[in-house]
């Protein structure tokens, strides 16, 4: 499952220069970052507000983004 530290581990012996961090949750990308031997740079973190899913909003820009900025007031009826 999700081993970050294992990832960190493997990509050091692969004689990886660079590690771009996708998609893990906060605690784990620190936990990569402090075992990784090259340079780490975040680019996506996980977050509860897409379910877990931190690039929805990338692949539905149109309709997240529109949805979210532009939310049109719809009166109560009631």
């Amino acid at each position: 499952m999700c081993n970050p530290v294992g990832q960190a581990m493997l990509l050091d012996d692969a004689g990886s220069q660079l590690n771009v961090v996708v998609g893990l949750c906060v605690g784990h990308d620190a936990l990569f970052t402090k075992t990784s031997k090259a340079p780490v740079t975040t680019l996506v973190v996980k977050d509860r507000v897409l379910c877990h899913n931190p690039v929805a909003a990338l692949y539905n820009h149109q309709a997240y983004y529109h949805n979210k900025l532009y939310e049109q007031h719809i009166p109560n009826r009631y």
